[in-house]
Protein backbone atom coordinates (compact mmCIF):
# COMPACT_ATOMS: atom_id res chain seq x y z
CA UNK A 1 0.00 0.00 0.00
CA UNK A 2 2.76 2.36 1.55
CA UNK A 3 5.33 1.77 -2.17
CA UNK A 4 1.98 2.59 -4.63
CA UNK A 5 0.78 5.81 -2.98
CA UNK A 6 0.73 8.18 -5.63
CA UNK A 7 2.65 11.06 -3.47
CA UNK A 8 4.54 11.42 -1.35
CA UNK A 9 4.54 10.37 2.43
CA UNK A 10 4.88 12.33 5.88
CA UNK A 11 6.30 10.89 8.94
CA UNK A 12 5.74 11.56 12.80
CA UNK A 13 7.76 9.91 14.87
CA UNK A 14 8.45 10.35 18.73
CA UNK A 15 9.97 8.72 21.43
CA UNK A 16 9.07 7.35 25.22
CA UNK A 17 10.92 6.56 28.25
CA UNK A 18 8.82 4.11 30.95
CA UNK A 19 8.71 4.01 34.24
CA UNK A 20 11.53 1.13 33.86
CA UNK A 21 13.63 3.32 31.84
CA UNK A 22 12.91 0.97 28.73
CA UNK A 23 12.58 3.67 25.14
CA UNK A 24 10.36 3.04 22.78
CA UNK A 25 10.00 4.68 19.40
CA UNK A 26 6.70 4.97 17.10
CA UNK A 27 6.61 5.72 13.74
CA UNK A 28 3.32 7.10 11.68
CA UNK A 29 2.82 7.58 8.03
CA UNK A 30 0.83 9.96 6.81
CA UNK A 31 -0.58 10.44 3.31
CA UNK A 32 -3.19 10.56 0.58
CA UNK A 33 -4.22 7.36 -1.08
CA UNK A 34 -5.24 7.01 -4.85
CA UNK A 35 -8.46 8.27 -3.52
CA UNK A 36 -7.24 11.49 -2.24
CA UNK A 37 -8.61 10.14 1.49
CA UNK A 38 -5.93 11.17 4.09
CA UNK A 39 -5.16 7.89 5.82
CA UNK A 40 -2.68 7.60 8.94
CA UNK A 41 -0.88 4.25 9.65
CA UNK A 42 1.31 3.58 12.35
CA UNK A 43 4.15 1.26 11.03
CA UNK A 44 6.40 0.55 14.06
CA UNK A 45 6.02 0.59 17.65
CA UNK A 46 9.15 -1.28 19.07
CA UNK A 47 11.97 -0.57 21.44
CA UNK A 48 14.76 1.82 21.13
CA UNK A 49 17.36 0.55 22.58
CA UNK A 50 20.34 3.28 24.08
CA UNK A 51 21.64 5.50 23.32
CA UNK A 52 19.14 7.62 22.41
CA UNK A 53 21.17 10.05 20.44
CA UNK A 54 21.08 11.25 16.84
CA UNK A 55 23.09 8.69 15.30
CA UNK A 56 21.00 5.78 16.79
CA UNK A 57 17.88 7.50 16.08
CA UNK A 58 18.78 8.18 12.33
CA UNK A 59 20.36 4.52 11.83
CA UNK A 60 17.08 3.24 13.42
CA UNK A 61 14.59 5.27 11.48
CA UNK A 62 16.57 4.72 8.10
CA UNK A 63 16.63 0.95 8.55
CA UNK A 64 12.62 0.98 9.45
CA UNK A 65 11.79 3.38 5.93
CA UNK A 66 14.13 0.74 4.36
CA UNK A 67 12.35 -2.32 5.79
CA UNK A 68 8.86 -0.45 4.46
CA UNK A 69 10.40 -0.06 1.11
CA UNK A 70 9.40 3.51 1.24
CA UNK A 71 13.02 5.25 1.48
CA UNK A 72 12.46 7.34 -1.59
CA UNK A 73 9.25 8.19 -1.09
CA UNK A 74 9.12 10.52 1.78
CA UNK A 75 8.62 14.21 2.18
CA UNK A 76 8.99 15.23 5.55
CA UNK A 77 9.01 13.95 9.39
CA UNK A 78 7.38 16.09 12.50
CA UNK A 79 9.65 15.89 15.43
CA UNK A 80 9.54 17.82 19.28
CA UNK A 81 12.44 19.65 19.85
CA UNK A 82 14.53 16.89 21.56
CA UNK A 83 18.05 18.18 21.87
CA UNK A 84 19.73 14.52 19.83
CA UNK A 85 16.86 15.56 16.53
CA UNK A 86 18.82 18.15 14.58
CA UNK A 87 21.76 15.76 14.58
CA UNK A 88 19.39 13.05 13.66
CA UNK A 89 17.79 14.97 11.12
CA UNK A 90 20.90 15.92 9.54
CA UNK A 91 22.08 12.24 9.30
CA UNK A 92 19.12 11.60 7.72
CA UNK A 93 19.01 13.53 5.30
CA UNK A 94 22.09 12.95 4.47
CA UNK A 95 21.39 9.17 3.87
CA UNK A 96 18.68 9.62 1.97
CA UNK A 97 20.23 12.21 -0.46
CA UNK A 98 22.94 10.14 -1.49
CA UNK A 99 19.51 8.10 -3.20
CA UNK A 100 18.50 11.61 -4.35
CA UNK A 101 15.38 10.46 -2.63
CA UNK A 102 14.45 14.02 -1.03
CA UNK A 103 12.21 16.99 -2.78
CA UNK A 104 14.92 19.95 -2.89
CA UNK A 105 17.54 17.94 -1.50
CA UNK A 106 15.86 17.98 1.96
CA UNK A 107 15.08 21.35 2.69
CA UNK A 108 11.83 20.47 3.98
CA UNK A 109 12.66 17.62 5.65
CA UNK A 110 12.20 18.60 9.23
CA UNK A 111 9.01 20.09 10.55
CA UNK A 112 8.83 21.19 14.39
CA UNK A 113 6.09 19.85 16.24
CA UNK A 114 3.30 22.62 16.33
CA UNK A 115 1.93 21.23 19.89
CA UNK A 116 5.12 20.86 21.54
CA UNK A 117 5.60 24.17 20.68
CA UNK A 118 2.82 25.96 22.11
CA UNK A 119 3.43 23.80 24.98
CA UNK A 120 6.83 25.24 25.83
CA UNK A 121 5.50 29.05 24.86
CA UNK A 122 2.84 28.21 27.56
CA UNK A 123 4.68 27.03 29.97
CA UNK A 124 6.99 29.69 29.84
CA UNK A 125 3.86 31.96 30.71
CA UNK A 126 2.67 29.91 33.46
CA UNK A 127 5.84 30.67 35.37
CA UNK A 128 4.15 33.73 35.98
CA UNK A 129 1.32 32.29 38.17
CA UNK A 130 3.20 29.15 39.64
CA UNK A 131 1.88 30.40 43.06
CA UNK A 132 -1.45 30.25 42.22
CA UNK A 133 -1.39 27.02 40.19
CA UNK A 134 0.22 25.54 43.74
CA UNK A 135 -2.28 26.77 45.48
CA UNK A 136 -5.14 24.86 43.20
CA UNK A 137 -2.97 21.95 42.51
CA UNK A 138 -2.90 21.93 46.67
CA UNK A 139 -6.77 22.37 46.84
CA UNK A 140 -7.90 19.44 44.67
CA UNK A 141 -4.94 17.16 46.21
CA UNK A 142 -6.94 17.68 49.68
CA UNK A 143 -10.24 17.25 48.48
CA UNK A 144 -9.11 14.18 46.51
CA UNK A 145 -7.09 13.01 49.41
CA UNK A 146 -9.81 11.41 51.29
CA UNK A 147 -13.28 9.59 50.64
CA UNK A 148 -14.63 11.82 53.78
CA UNK A 149 -13.38 14.89 52.01
CA UNK A 150 -14.48 13.84 48.64
CA UNK A 151 -17.94 13.18 50.30
CA UNK A 152 -17.95 16.86 52.26
CA UNK A 153 -17.13 18.17 49.12
CA UNK A 154 -19.87 17.13 47.08
CA UNK A 155 -22.52 18.28 49.99
CA UNK A 156 -20.78 21.81 49.26
CA UNK A 157 -21.79 21.39 45.51
CA UNK A 158 -25.03 20.38 46.74
CA UNK A 159 -25.31 23.59 49.02
CA UNK A 160 -24.17 26.10 46.30
CA UNK A 161 -26.28 24.42 43.22
CA UNK A 162 -23.40 22.84 41.32
CA UNK A 163 -23.49 19.79 39.56
CA UNK A 164 -20.53 17.75 40.28
CA UNK A 165 -20.57 15.45 36.93
CA UNK A 166 -17.47 17.96 35.42
CA UNK A 167 -15.42 16.82 38.59
CA UNK A 168 -12.25 18.30 39.95
CA UNK A 169 -9.49 18.08 37.28
CA UNK A 170 -5.71 17.35 39.23
CA UNK A 171 -2.99 18.55 36.25
CA UNK A 172 -0.04 16.99 34.81
CA UNK A 173 2.73 20.00 35.15
CA UNK A 174 4.45 19.11 32.15
CA UNK A 175 1.15 19.66 30.15
CA UNK A 176 -0.26 22.63 30.10
CA UNK A 177 -3.71 21.82 28.53
CA UNK A 178 -4.07 19.72 31.68
CA UNK A 179 -3.22 22.73 33.81
CA UNK A 180 -6.15 24.60 31.36
CA UNK A 181 -8.65 21.83 32.42
CA UNK A 182 -7.73 21.93 36.04
CA UNK A 183 -8.00 25.90 35.95
CA UNK A 184 -11.63 25.49 34.54
CA UNK A 185 -12.82 23.41 36.61
CA UNK A 186 -11.25 25.23 39.51
CA UNK A 187 -13.54 28.14 38.51
CA UNK A 188 -16.34 26.02 37.91
CA UNK A 189 -16.75 24.67 41.60
CA UNK A 190 -15.24 28.45 43.39
CA UNK A 191 -18.56 28.84 45.16
CA UNK A 192 -18.15 25.41 46.19
CA UNK A 193 -14.63 25.73 47.47
CA UNK A 194 -15.49 29.04 49.16
CA UNK A 195 -18.16 26.77 51.09
CA UNK A 196 -15.91 24.13 51.96
CA UNK A 197 -13.31 26.73 53.21
CA UNK A 198 -16.19 27.58 55.51
CA UNK A 199 -17.06 23.85 57.29
CA UNK A 200 -13.61 22.50 56.70
CA UNK A 201 -10.93 24.13 59.35
CA UNK A 202 -7.80 21.92 57.61
CA UNK A 203 -8.88 23.56 53.64
CA UNK A 204 -6.51 26.26 54.11
CA UNK A 205 -5.60 26.85 50.80
CA UNK A 206 -8.67 28.04 49.11
CA UNK A 207 -7.27 31.22 46.83
CA UNK A 208 -8.07 34.84 47.52
CA UNK A 209 -10.78 36.90 46.24
CA UNK A 210 -7.67 38.67 43.99
CA UNK A 211 -6.27 35.27 43.15
CA UNK A 212 -9.69 33.56 41.57
CA UNK A 213 -9.13 37.05 39.61
CA UNK A 214 -6.03 36.15 38.52
CA UNK A 215 -6.77 32.47 37.75
CA UNK A 216 -9.75 33.73 35.63
CA UNK A 217 -7.66 35.66 33.69
CA UNK A 218 -5.14 33.25 33.03
CA UNK A 219 -7.90 31.10 31.92
CA UNK A 220 -9.29 33.53 29.58
CA UNK A 221 -5.19 34.16 28.12
CA UNK A 222 -4.77 30.28 27.76
CA UNK A 223 -8.16 29.74 26.20
CA UNK A 224 -7.02 31.24 22.65
CA UNK A 225 -4.16 28.60 23.09
CA UNK A 226 -6.48 25.81 24.18
CA UNK A 227 -8.59 26.22 21.14
CA UNK A 228 -5.48 26.48 18.48
CA UNK A 229 -3.95 23.19 19.73
CA UNK A 230 -7.49 21.44 19.21
CA UNK A 231 -7.64 22.15 15.80
CA UNK A 232 -3.94 20.61 15.32
CA UNK A 233 -5.44 17.34 17.34
CA UNK A 234 -7.03 16.10 14.70
CA UNK A 235 -5.31 12.98 12.13
CA UNK A 236 -8.28 12.34 10.02
CA UNK A 237 -8.06 15.98 8.24
CA UNK A 238 -5.24 18.21 6.74
CA UNK A 239 -3.68 20.49 8.41
CA UNK A 240 -0.75 22.00 6.77
CA UNK A 241 -2.36 24.46 5.38
CA UNK A 242 -4.18 25.94 9.05
CA UNK A 243 -0.32 26.35 10.09
CA UNK A 244 0.66 29.58 8.66
CA UNK A 245 -1.83 31.54 9.81
CA UNK A 246 -2.02 29.72 13.25
CA UNK A 247 1.18 30.91 14.18
CA UNK A 248 0.72 34.44 12.17
CA UNK A 249 -2.82 34.96 14.47
CA UNK A 250 -0.24 34.11 17.75
CA UNK A 251 2.06 36.69 17.18
CA UNK A 252 -0.35 39.45 16.76
CA UNK A 253 -1.87 38.09 19.90
CA UNK A 254 1.01 38.59 21.78
CA UNK A 255 2.24 41.46 20.50
CA UNK A 256 -0.99 42.94 21.26
CA UNK A 257 -1.40 41.87 24.90
CA UNK A 258 2.51 42.54 25.33
CA UNK A 259 0.81 46.49 25.26
CA UNK A 260 -2.16 44.98 27.48
CA UNK A 261 -2.96 47.81 30.60
CA UNK A 262 -3.21 44.46 32.90
CA UNK A 263 0.46 43.97 34.28
CA UNK A 264 0.05 40.65 34.64
CA UNK A 265 -1.21 39.58 31.07
CA UNK A 266 1.28 41.91 29.69
CA UNK A 267 4.53 40.50 31.76
CA UNK A 268 3.09 36.58 30.72
CA UNK A 269 2.88 38.00 26.88
CA UNK A 270 6.37 39.36 27.13
CA UNK A 271 7.80 35.83 28.43
CA UNK A 272 5.78 33.85 26.14
CA UNK A 273 6.79 36.07 23.02
CA UNK A 274 10.11 35.19 23.83
CA UNK A 275 9.95 31.37 23.42
CA UNK A 276 7.63 32.25 20.37
CA UNK A 277 10.50 34.12 18.65
CA UNK A 278 13.10 31.87 19.77
CA UNK A 279 11.35 28.38 17.60
CA UNK A 280 8.82 31.14 15.14
CA UNK A 281 10.76 34.08 14.50
CA UNK A 282 11.43 32.99 11.39
CA UNK A 283 7.96 31.26 9.20
CA UNK A 284 8.33 27.82 7.90
CA UNK A 285 8.80 28.35 3.92
CA UNK A 286 7.49 25.06 3.53
CA UNK A 287 4.03 25.85 5.29
CA UNK A 288 3.91 29.30 4.01
CA UNK A 289 3.36 27.56 0.68
CA UNK A 290 1.17 24.99 1.80
CA UNK A 291 -1.10 28.16 2.73
CA UNK A 292 -0.50 29.26 -0.37
CA UNK A 293 -2.22 26.06 -1.95
CA UNK A 294 -5.04 26.82 0.17
CA UNK A 295 -7.65 28.57 -2.36
CA UNK A 296 -9.43 30.45 0.51
CA UNK A 297 -5.80 31.81 1.17
CA UNK A 298 -3.37 31.87 -1.56
CA UNK A 299 -0.41 34.27 -1.72
CA UNK A 300 -2.29 37.27 -0.70
CA UNK A 301 -2.65 36.76 3.12
CA UNK A 302 1.10 35.45 3.03
CA UNK A 303 1.66 38.80 1.53
CA UNK A 304 -0.63 40.34 4.22
CA UNK A 305 1.37 38.34 7.00
CA UNK A 306 5.01 38.93 5.71
CA UNK A 307 4.37 42.58 5.69
CA UNK A 308 2.76 42.96 8.96
CA UNK A 309 5.80 40.45 10.90
CA UNK A 310 8.80 42.15 8.56
CA UNK A 311 9.56 45.14 7.09
CA UNK A 312 7.47 46.26 3.93
CA UNK A 313 10.47 45.30 1.45
CA UNK A 314 11.67 42.59 3.38
CA UNK A 315 13.21 39.85 1.13
CA UNK A 316 11.65 37.02 3.22
CA UNK A 317 8.58 37.44 0.65
CA UNK A 318 10.79 36.88 -2.34
CA UNK A 319 12.26 33.53 -0.72
CA UNK A 320 8.68 32.40 -0.23
CA UNK A 321 7.88 32.95 -4.35
CA UNK A 322 11.72 31.85 -5.42
CA UNK A 323 10.86 28.24 -3.15
CA UNK A 324 7.62 27.89 -4.91
CA UNK A 325 8.94 28.35 -8.10
CA UNK A 326 11.84 25.89 -7.64
CA UNK A 327 9.42 23.46 -5.95
CA UNK A 328 6.69 23.55 -8.67
CA UNK A 329 10.31 23.19 -11.46
CA UNK A 330 10.86 20.02 -9.50
CA UNK A 331 7.83 18.65 -9.20
CA UNK A 332 6.98 19.22 -13.28
CA UNK A 333 10.28 17.71 -14.06
CA UNK A 334 9.41 14.62 -11.92
CA UNK A 335 5.46 14.56 -13.31
CA UNK A 336 7.29 14.80 -16.97
CA UNK A 337 10.04 12.13 -16.07
CA UNK A 338 7.21 9.53 -14.86
CA UNK A 339 4.71 10.48 -17.07
CA UNK A 340 6.31 11.37 -20.64
CA UNK A 341 4.62 14.74 -20.73
CA UNK A 342 3.05 17.51 -18.61
CA UNK A 343 0.37 19.99 -19.63
CA UNK A 344 0.98 21.55 -16.47
CA UNK A 345 2.48 25.36 -16.40
CA UNK A 346 3.03 27.95 -14.06
CA UNK A 347 0.23 30.41 -13.50
CA UNK A 348 1.36 34.15 -14.28
CA UNK A 349 0.75 35.20 -11.19
CA UNK A 350 1.72 33.92 -8.02
CA UNK A 351 -0.70 36.25 -6.33
CA UNK A 352 -3.76 34.83 -4.98
CA UNK A 353 -7.01 36.36 -6.13
CA UNK A 354 -9.30 38.88 -3.41
CA UNK A 355 -10.76 35.79 -1.68
CA UNK A 356 -12.12 36.19 2.37
CA UNK A 357 -11.03 33.56 4.01
CA UNK A 358 -12.86 31.37 6.98
CA UNK A 359 -10.91 31.40 10.27
CA UNK A 360 -12.71 29.12 11.89
CA UNK A 361 -14.27 31.87 14.27
CA UNK A 362 -12.40 35.00 14.85
CA UNK A 363 -8.95 33.62 15.72
CA UNK A 364 -7.33 36.64 14.22
CA UNK A 365 -9.13 39.83 15.83
CA UNK A 366 -11.60 42.07 14.00
CA UNK A 367 -8.98 44.36 13.72
CA UNK A 368 -6.80 41.81 11.91
CA UNK A 369 -9.09 41.07 9.89
CA UNK A 370 -10.30 44.56 8.89
CA UNK A 371 -6.50 45.38 7.84
CA UNK A 372 -6.57 42.12 5.44
CA UNK A 373 -10.00 43.16 4.56
CA UNK A 374 -8.63 45.89 2.70
CA UNK A 375 -5.18 44.78 2.15
CA UNK A 376 -6.71 42.57 -0.18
Amino acid sequence: MLENTPGRICLTSDLWTSINTDGFLCLTAHFLDGNWILQKKVLNFCIMLPPHDGVSLAHKIYTLLCEWGIEKKIFSITLDNASSNKSFVDILKTQLNLKKALISDGDFLHIRCYAHIVNLIVQDGLKEIDDVVLKIRDCIRYIRGSQVRKKTFLGCCKQVSLESKMGLKQDVPTRWNSTFLMLQSAIYYRHAWCSLELSDNNFKHCPSPSEWEKVQKIFIFLQYFYDLTRVFSGTKYPTSNLFFPKVFSTYMFLKQNMENSDVFLKKMAIQMYSKYHKYWGQFSVILAIALILDPLYKMTFVEFSYKKVYDIDSSELDIVRSKLLSLFNEYTFTSMSTRGSSSTSLPSSSRGGDIMIDTGGDIFGTNIMREYEAYS
